[in-house]
């Protein structure tokens, strides 16, 4: 018997959810039973999985879903022999939302349109709740494997739901979906047809591992004890159950065996996004053991990919078309854990555990396997697919670039496919290679400037002599970017070399003999000078010299070679990391007038109170001029009226 319904309120953001559901969100309604399948294959997965160590779970009969549709009631019921939920499982699996980024998501949808809003609900994974764009009413019954007793589920998307104890004869779950009104909207179909049914699973559930079945009425002649049709006797109605699907392992077919819109679907029922792939690819390892495998590059990136602990890995691990694991993390490196698709091998055990794999020398091969693949198959996106491979690094460029950290291969291969925006172009990405094709005969490095946005770096006073010089620089904005630099080593015999960092002189060697003469002049003009500014900062730098790099600006700073960076100081700052501020220098360019007013002002008194005034003025100019925060922006506005209003 069935207890006493409790009523629960969706949380928050799943109300606003609803909302977007209920009120015509999408116009392809059919993909609602895909999900509901596909929720139902997921559930079969991990009973099969569990079932490895604990047999007694196993259910009587096949692993299966079954369809069922009742045109006077307008139901349409989902029912899988699976794992189940328990009374817990089920308000935590479709009460909330319980993933990273979820206002982000909610805020990302407004502001899209009617069309457009349905792939970000793709990205986030929530595709139980596209059943209310054709439900009045959805019910769940459901019972854990291993549990007594099941439980009720029912909501009409109005913000809240009952739960409830039921008697369940066997584990598993079954969705019962109440459809609209046949007159509620035009363009609704009709979700009681067997016609209807069998189209949407053929075109979107076809390679589901397990039989999708279905009741069918047939009109059938009698037949005698051989199965010959009778002649003359009347046709009389009979019930057959049908399987509506081929449950073709579509990564075990030849490529060339399937089409284009099959690997799609499989892509959306394997990764629960609602977005076709960007590209797929088949490869297949021989040797001393085999391994097939599918793989797909998203189009689109989830919104946690940058949480790396709850991100969902996306290879799927199979022993010989048998169902192991669903997030195998140790197939794929971090720096890729975007990529979605499916393993199969016959060398491995059917009981092998997640401790196991990463000790296993053939996970280890096909990693690197998979691995050399997905690379290969970036680098003819790069040189053949160019809008496709600008997606890619568009979406997913900031984690690729993290593979420097941890890197397995040859460097070479991932240098490869870096794109910068530089001084160049500031519109068109570049790749090393296209850089070291235009740089100079005389170019001794690749220079590149990292900065908090793309706007600062472009006017920066640290590109000054290369401009002049015309020297390629490439913009860094990104703060991974300042963790992979000093991973990098060099490109094609070039190292990197930063220009806001170090001295900079790109003098010819004549140059430099004639430039070092005039060096030595300006020094001894401004060298007491630049004492006196130190002293008045030595709160803020260790250093105040001559520059070699500015040509129209009057001063910048710049850090040593190994020192950290303003972007990466505020980088630790936001992550709670501790660190001590690092002093940078002080450029100053000895032929900017300022200068040399202000060396006027030091010989006539090298004491002078304004002197204390200008090297704050200079320091603030540097930092703002590199797109920094000043520390005290009130109080550097105060001193830029003061000396204002003594000079007017």
């Amino acid at each position: 018997m069935k207890s006493r319904k409790k009523k629960h309120e969706f949380q928050t953001e799943v109300k606003q959810l609803l909302d977007l559901m209920i009120h015509a969100l999408y116009t392809n309604k059919d993909i609602f039973l895909r999900e509901l399948i596909s929720n139902s294959s997921d559930a079969l997965d991990k009973l099969r999985l569990e079932s490895l160590t604990k047999q007694d779970l196993l259910p009587e009969g096949e692993f299966k879903i079954f369809l069922k549709v009742d045109p006077l009631k307008r139901t349409l019921s989902i029912e899988d022999n699976g794992i189940g939920m328990s009374s817990q499982e089920i308000i935590d699996n479709i009460g909330t939302i319980a993933r990273s980024g979820t206002k982000e998501f909610l805020g990302a949808v407004k502001k899209k349109g009617k069309d457009e809003s349905i792939d970000l609900i793709g990205q986030f994974g929530v595709g139980f709740y596209s059943c209310f764009m054709v439900a009045e009413k959805v019910e769940v019954e459901t019972r854990r494997a291993g549990e007594e007793s099941g439980t009720h589920w029912e909501s009409t998307g109005d913000g809240g739901y009952l739960v409830q104890d039921m008697e369940k004869d066997a584990a598993g779950t079954r969705v019962i979906v109440h459809l609209k009104p046949e007159d509620s909207e035009a363009e609704l179909k009709d979700y009681t047809s067997e016609e209807t049914v069998r189209s949407i699973v053929k075109k979107y559930s076809d390679f589901v591992a397990y039989p999708i079945q279905m009741e069918v009425e047939r009109k059938e002649k009698e037949t005698d004890s051989e199965g010959q049709v009778k002649e003359n006797s009347p046709e009389k109605t009979v019930i057959r159950q049908e399987t509506l699907n081929s449950m073709k392992a579509i990564w075990m077919q030849p490529k060339d065996k399937v089409t284009d819109e099959e690997y799609k679907e499989f892509y959306k029922h394997i990764s629960h996004d609602w977005n076709d792939p960007l590209e797929s690819i088949t490869a297949k390892l021989e040797g001393t053991f085999e391994a097939q495998a599918l793989l797909f590059i998203p189009s689109k990136a989830p919104f946690d990919l940058h949480f790396q602990e709850s991100t969902n890995r996306g290879i799927q691990l199979y022993v010989n078309r048998v169902f192991i694991m669903d997030e195998c993390r140790d197939l794929m490196p971090e720096y890729l854990r975007f990529v979605r698709g499916v393993v199969d091998s016959d060398s491995l055990s059917l009981n092998i555990s997640r401790e196991m794999l990463q000790q296993n020398k053939q996970i280890k091969a096909i990693r690197k396997f998979l691995v050399k693949k997905v690379l290969d198959t970036f680098c003819e996106m790069k040189d053949k697919k160019r809008e496709q491979y600008l997606i890619l690094w568009q979406e997913f460029g900031s984690l690729i670039k993290q593979g420097f950290l941890n890197w397995e291969e040859k460097k070479e291969r991932l240098l490869d496919l870096l794109l910068y925006r530089s001084s160049h172009n500031v519109e068109k990405l570049t790749s090393l290679r296209d850089y070291l094709d235009r740089s100079k005969e005389d170019q001794e490095a690749i220079y590149y400037l990292t900065g908090p946005s793309q706007e600062a770096v472009e006017n920066s006073p640290h590109l000054e002599a290369f401009e002049e010089k015309g020297y390629e620089v490439l913009y860094w904005t990104e703060p991974v970017d300042e963790l992979v630099a000093p991973y990098l080593g060099e490109y094609q015999g070039k190292k990197f070399q930063s220009v806001g960092k170090g001295e900079i002189n790109l003098s010819s060697t004549k140059e430099k003999e004639k430039s070092d003469d005039q060096r030595k002049e300006e020094t001894r003009t401004y060298g007491n000078l630049m004492e006196c500014l130190k002293d008045h900062l030595e709160e803020e730098v260790k250093e105040v010299r001559l520059s070699n790099r500015l040509t129209a600006s009057a001063v910048c700073l710049v850090g040593e070679t190994n020192d950290v960076s303003p972007v990466m100081e505020d980088l630790m700052r936001r992550s709670g990391q501790p660190f001590s501020k690092t002093k940078r220098i002080l450029e100053l360019n000895p032929k900017h007038p300022m200068l040399e007013k202000i060396q006027g002002i030091f010989a006539q008194e090298p004491k002078s109170r304004e002197l204390k005034a200008y090297a704050q003025l200079l320091y603030g100019q540097a930092v703002l001029s590199e797109g920094s925060q000043l520390s005290d922006p009130a109080g550097f506005s105060k001193l830029v009226a003061e000396m204002m209003t003594k000079s007017l």
